[in-house]
């Protein structure tokens, strides 16, 4: 039986504009919009209309003085806010529109009115830190999605994935002390931002609650499979969220012109589908993915559309082609990084 899968598309979300020639460009969202309007998958899909969000539910992440800065962009030309990150008159609105897309899109797999979701929106958050935007990101909109699912439905355990080529600084600050979130990230290793080392782990109440595999370049589609079943499942079984999201950045598409990385449409359906397993095995299958980066047009079409048929179960990796894929993998260098993630987290985790 197919699932029902929800999906935040808004043309408003082409608005925001980061600056001519910028990677983070409308074309990225027009692309997924195209592909998701063709009359063979247009119909597959429950749309899920957004919203602005309020400065209450943005300021459980963010400072109330940097909300007000942000809200003190609107209308003006261009504001930088770093030096990757701009705005155009419409930013304000467009990243409050972008927070409440995944805060409705949270609410629509609570309630029960689709399976799982994806949240198509721009900017994306998951580099915006309490007080600045960073690395083309303005409200980190996952971290305030995982704050409103917590407020309003009183969840203690939420899992928060990030694959983006990128480290989530953002969103690993924003939960470096609570336990009430894990946050796993895998990303390319020394790069932009220059966190998520093997060292950071969380602190106090939520140490052990970060796991970061931090991959040399090169990494492809059994790579990110091995690490997905061998690191993030059984720490995932154990935790067991009531909720699990996903910051789904495409970046580390083979053909991505920022990253380095070799993952295909495939590979990103697989990593998908161990997603899905552990959501159903956990929680009844509540699953979210959030848009971050990607930056090759054709290729973020493409990856979306096998994430988006993995979640309607149109397609289904098997166990069997899973371990299949994993056994592909013949990196030392990976694999040591594996080893050392787990030996790092272990003394806390011992499902290994």
């Amino acid at each position: 039986m197919s699932k029902k899968t929800g999906i935040v598309k808004d043309n408003r979300y082409l608005k925001h504009s980061a600056g001519f020639a910028h990677p983070e460009s409308p074309e990225r969202l027009a692309a997924i919009y195209e592909m998701l309007d063709n009359p063979l998958m247009s119909w597959k899909f429950k749309p899920i209309e957004p919203r602005e969000a309020t400065h209450k539910e943005i300021e459980a992440i963010h400072s109330p003085a940097y909300v007000e800065f942000i809200a003190s962009t609107a209308g003006k030309r261009s504001v930088y806010l770093d030096p990757d990150t701009a705005t155009s008159p419409e930013t304000y609105e467009i990243a409050k529109l972008a927070v409440g897309g995944v805060c409705n899109a949270i609410d629509s797999v609570m309630d029960r009115v689709v399976d799982n979701a994806f949240a198509l929106v721009r900017p994306p958050g998951h580099h915006a830190e309490k007080d600045t935007a960073a690395g083309f990101c303005v409200f980190n909109n996952i971290a305030i999605g995982a704050m409103h699912a917590i407020t309003k439905y009183h969840l203690r355990k939420i899992l928060i994935i990030d694959w983006d080529l990128h480290h989530g600084n953002g969103t690993q600050h924003s939960f470096y002390g609570d336990q009430r979130i894990l946050y796993f990230s895998t990303h390319q290793y020394p790069y932009y931002p220059g966190t998520g080392s093997l060292t950071e782990t969380g602190r106090g109440q939520g140490a052990y609650y970060t796991i970061n595999v931090p991959l040399s370049v090169g990494a492809g589609d059994a790579v990110y499979v091995k690490i997905f079943r061998k690191i993030l499942e059984p720490v995932a079984l154990e935790f067991k969220p009531e909720l699990i999201l996903l910051s789904a950045g495409f970046d580390t598409y083979f053909q991505d012109p920022l990253g380095g990385m070799q993952v295909t449409p495939d590979g990103f359906a697989a990593m998908t589908r161990i997603l899905l397993n552990i959501a159903e095995t956990c929680c009844d299958g509540r699953f979210v993915a959030v848009l971050e980066g990607g930056y090759h047009i054709a290729g973020i079409a493409k990856s979306v559309k096998a994430v988006l048929q993995e979640m309607l179960d149109e397609t289904h990796f098997s166990n069997e082609r899973l371990a299949l894929l994993e056994k592909e993998m013949d990196s030392e260098i990976h694999q040591s990084t594996i080893d050392k993630v787990i030996a790092r987290i272990n003394p806390y985790w011992k499902v290994f």
